[in-house]
């Protein structure tokens, strides 16, 4: 699993995880709602901290620089 995503983007990913996630945990968003953003809060977390994105992978896609050689 080689990292897809770029410093920024790991960092937005986590803040907005961290957001949705609040929203659901006082209770802002409720029902089915609440349990759809759960998920993404999570998945945003998760990818965020591991540095890699299954989507952009399946799409070729990468906001990581190259590697200078």
């Amino acid at each position: 699993m080689k990292s897809n995503e770029s410093v920024s983007d790991r960092v937005i990913r986590v803040v907005l995880g961290i957001i949705l996630g609040l929203l659901v945990a006082f209770k802002v968003v409720a029902g089915g709602l609440a349990i759809a953003l759960g998920i993404v809060s999570a998945l945003a977390i998760i990818t965020g901290l591991v540095g890699f994105c299954a989507i952009y992978a399946l799409l070729g896609l990468s906001t990581r620089k190259a590697a200078a050689k």
